[in-house]
């Protein structure tokens, strides 16, 4: 993957989950919730605010939470990636 973004702007790959209910059946794509859980794959150089750098909080690796509909979709060699402004995440996962 060769995607570097900007400013504040965050790669992350998009984690799938396989729903199953309860009693085992396997959903179909069509019923699934939106994925709301990624990889950080790359940082931009951070938010540029008042002619000064602030460096992002998330780094590489970091596995986030972020936003329902949040991001730009980017599809590259059959995996799906989101474009997202730091703002977008709302948590990192330990």
């Amino acid at each position: 993957m060769n995607i570097k973004p900007l400013g504040d702007r965050v790669v992350v790959k998009v984690l799938e989950k396989e729903e199953t209910t309860k009693s085992g059946i396997v959903l179909p794509e069509a019923a699934k919730e939106k994925p709301q859980e990624g990889e950080v794959l790359a940082v931009g150089s951070g938010e540029l605010i008042e002619g000064k750098r602030i460096p992002l909080e998330v780094k590489v690796g970091d596995r986030v939470i972020y936003s329902k509909y949040a991001g730009t979709e980017v599809k590259m060699d059959d995996q799906e990636y989101l474009i997202l402004r730091q703002s977008d995440i709302l948590a990192i996962i330990e």
